[in-house]
């Protein structure tokens, strides 16, 4: 069933990525029928942005980003470094990342995702386009790093957000947006319960997909079709409707990632 009347934005997908590409198709009409009308592509490494070309789709807009994960980071030579900034700079690249910094999977890279988030930042400032940021059991260093670079020219979100109150008011203060996907959906999470003190005007749907599905797919391969649920989730924090939600969250989008890409 189709829902015109909902235009939802899954502001972080990796749609192609392998474990979507089965039923690719499948996958984006029902992120279609669900109300999903635009999809933004966050970058792995340089080599996602061609796959980025080939998913398609009457109905829908697909945003694609330039950027290197932070577990994908090594010591980035100059080469490397020209490479990132030109990619970056392709007039039909929206948004810079994702990029930031990841102290789970690995902790002996520090240094190295330290000097990449900086870079990404300076390109992302350099451009005017905002920065798509990654952060796990790095919150800390993550706002100090956008505090240090932040010239007044940097935008952007902090991808899956699960911080504290006083942690995503730190990050929006930088001028960063709050990403919300399956997460908030965890009942343990304690993300709903900081939602509910955040400024709506701040808030953009995700899905992470193939990762992180909200209940009740959760444990299952996440797909953004499944945007609808976050927003349905959302929806009960704000004591609210599913439209009302779409209605102020793609607007918060469209306001971050210029309303002609969304």
């Amino acid at each position: 069933m189709q829902h015109p009347e909902i235009h939802l934005v899954d502001t972080h997908c990796h749609l192609y990525h392998p474990k979507l590409q089965a039923d690719i198709v499948d996958v984006i009409e029902r992120a279609y029928d669900a109300g999903v009308k635009t999809i933004l592509l966050p970058a792995i490494t340089l080599e996602s942005i061609p796959l980025m070309d080939l998913l398609s789709h009457p109905g829908i807009r697909f945003g694609k980003m330039a950027g290197i994960h932070p577990c994908d980071v090594s010591e980035l030579t100059q080469s490397e470094q020209s490479l990132l900034e030109a990619a970056c700079a392709v007039d039909d690249i929206i948004a810079i990342g994702e990029t930031g910094l990841d102290y789970y999977w690995s902790r002996d890279l520090i240094s190295e995702q330290h000097t990449s988030f900086r870079h990404h930042l300076n390109i992302a400032s350099n451009l005017a386009k905002p920065i798509v940021i990654h952060n796990r059991e790095s919150t800390a260093d993550m706002l100090s790093l956008v505090d240090d670079e932040q010239d007044g020219r940097i935008s952007g979100v902090w991808h899956c957000f699960n911080g504290t109150y006083d942690e995503g008011m730190k990050a929006i203060d930088l001028g960063l947006y709050l990403g919300i996907g399956g997460v908030v959906t965890y009942k343990n999470s304690g993300v709903a319960e900081t939602l509910k003190m955040l400024p709506k005007d701040r808030i953009v749907l995700e899905t992470d997909s193939p990762f992180l599905a909200p209940v009740p797919h959760r444990g299952k391969r996440n797909e953004p079709a499944y945007t609808r649920n976050v927003a349905q989730m959302v929806a009960e924090v704000w004591e609210t409707n599913l439209e009302d939600v779409a209605q102020i969250t793609t607007a918060n989008a469209k306001r971050l990632f210029h309303s002609h890409q969304v």
